[in-house]
């Protein structure tokens, strides 16, 4: 858990409303969460479901793990304890984002239950939706893509002696027991993965009839 160490600070409400700023934008903000092992598939699902919503008209976001490593979480490494601090902050954003009603699409191993679940939860306490996908690849399609040679790196590492805490080799990772959407990916084009999510927030009303 993350020491508060800020004191004497008070939060302001501003003069526009959530309700006001989703009128603007004709949407309501949302956070999607894609969660999964390295070279699922994530982040071009992301960007492709991106393309997708501002085609439709919606303003959407990708907040890509790689992208958000060169600047906000560049002081983090691959510790259980920095990849804890990466999600916490990236939920907090992602709320933010949210709240603005921008549809924000984060695109994260995020190996550990809790982290996601405290992501959740901090959603769920501002009244704003969060959507769990699990990009479900088996690690053994995951290692034939490869494409920044990682796996190869882990396991060279794990058979001598040297494990580097690489997600789904040496380091745990622990899938979503209740997503709201499962993406077989090794299955299916990133488009097709694009409209299975657009399909499940339409029949959920998270997004405006089209026009």
């Amino acid at each position: 858990m993350t020491d508060v160490r800020a004191t004497n600070i008070t939060w302001h409400e501003g003069h526009v409303k959530r309700e006001d700023r989703e009128q603007l934008l004709s949407q309501n903000g949302a956070t999607i969460w894609f969660t999964g092992l390295s070279g699922a598939g994530k982040s071009t699902i992301a960007f492709t479901f991106e393309h997708a919503l501002v085609e439709r008209g919606q303003l959407a976001y990708v907040l890509d793990g790689d992208n958000v490593r060169h600047g906000l979480n560049k002081n983090l490494g691959f510790t259980a304890a920095d990849r804890e601090e990466n999600i916490r902050r990236i939920g907090e954003v992602a709320r933010f984002f949210a709240d603005t009603g921008v549809i924000s699409l984060t695109s994260f191993i995020s190996p550990y239950r809790k982290d996601r679940d405290r992501a959740r939860q901090i959603h769920r306490e501002a009244g704003l939706p969060f959507i769990e996908i699990l990009v479900d690849v088996p690690i053994e399609v995951c290692e034939t893509r490869d494409p920044k040679g990682l796996y190869k790196k882990a396991r060279a590492a794990l058979a001598a002696g040297k494990g580097i805490g690489f997600t789904g080799v040496d380091d745990p990772y622990e899938p979503p027991l209740s997503p709201e959407i499962v993406i077989h990916n090794d299955r299916i084009t990133p488009q097709e993965a694009a409209a299975q999510v657009m399909r499940y927030m339409e029949s959920q009303s998270l997004l405006p009839e089209l026009k």
